[in-house]
């Protein structure tokens, strides 16, 4: 008999509003299969609403803090339910821009330079101060991220000494520790990997904007960025990044579904920026546009990853 699924969205992150859009889009590719399924608006009541639908299995449409970070997660574990996607400590480590750069960089793997500065020092020194110190270290431009945040939340693309201390400020307002950033000028490449022990990046997806900035807007509005399948580079740098995306995958553990985001420069190097668990499913995302590129049609899509949730380590 098959599983009474639960799609778990909503939640209080920041990206609420994408994740119940991801969550309404995987509802009705489960219902266009056959499935019987339950919308789940994930809070505080999150264990009586499991135990009062009487799910057997947990599709993860979250997206951001409790949701991608290995808590959700954990708590499934204790309650013995299977759920889609990455296990606590994969979820946990891409969550964390910081620590998913240091594995990267234990792996041998590119990345942008960078460096971290905690909230607590900054006040203490001055942010104008601290501001000093890593433009006189880094020099511009730079990019400021909140490292726990999606959805391209807290981020600032720093042209002038001048906009540095503000982008810390509006780091720290969703963490306690900025991730500061070489920026790179480049080619926006994203790749979509799909399984568990045998891992597989689908067709790469080219990244273009109206803005020139992939930001939250230009994310989820449509119009505003353009998906260019296959990437405008030579075929030999696409099955690097392919490579590089399988290898940064397993590095961090993951399991059935992650996107690994790129950056190349303009002599053909490709950085690894950061990696998404639970990427968005929504009309402008990107994941199931390469997997339809792959020939891999949206029900199917989810079909896949439901299978995959039940495969056992």
């Amino acid at each position: 008999m098959a599983p009474k699924i639960g799609v778990l969205m909503g939640g209080t992150s920041s990206e609420r509003d994408v994740s119940l859009r991801t969550g309404d889009a995987v509802y009705k590719a489960l219902v266009t299969k056959g499935y019987t399924a339950v919308k789940i608006d994930v809070g505080p009541d999150l264990v009586e609403r499991i135990k009062e639908a009487g799910i057997d299995l947990a599709f993860l449409a979250l997206h951001g803090k409790y949701g991608e970070d290995g808590c959700i997660q954990g708590l499934l574990e204790v309650l013995g339910l299977p759920y889609t996607g990455s296990g606590v400590l994969a979820s946990a480590l891409a969550m964390n821009k910081i620590a998913t750069k240091k594995i990267i960089l234990f792996e041998g793997l590119p990345t942008p330079l960078f460096k971290t500065i905690k909230r607590r020092e900054a006040r203490e020194a001055g942010l104008e101060l601290m501001a000093d110190r890593i433009y006189q270290e880094m020099g511009l431009p730079l990019v400021v991220k909140a490292p726990t945040q999606g959805s391209t939340i807290g981020i600032s693309f720093v042209q002038r000494r001048e906009a540095l201390a503000g982008a810390l400020e509006l780091a720290f307002k969703y963490d306690p520790e900025a991730l500061v950033e070489q920026f790179i000028e480049g080619i926006e490449i994203t790749a979509a990997v799909l399984g568990n022990d045998n891992p597989v990046a689908l067709p790469l997806i080219e990244i273009v904007t109206a803005t020139g900035v992939y930001d939250y807007e230009t994310k989820y509005t449509a119009g505003l960025s353009d998906h260019i399948i296959p990437p405008r580079i030579p075929e030999e740098r696409q099955d690097f990044i392919k490579d590089l995306a399988v290898r940064t995958y397993k590095a961090l553990g993951c399991r059935g579904l992650a996107r690994v985001d790129f950056i190349m420069d303009r002599g053909g190097s490709p950085y690894i920026l950061e990696v998404n668990t639970i990427p968005g499913m929504t009309a402008t995302s990107l994941f199931p546009d390469a997997a339809k590129a792959a020939g891999i049609e949206f029900p199917d899509l989810i079909e896949k990853l439901l299978n995959l949730s039940m495969e056992k380590d």
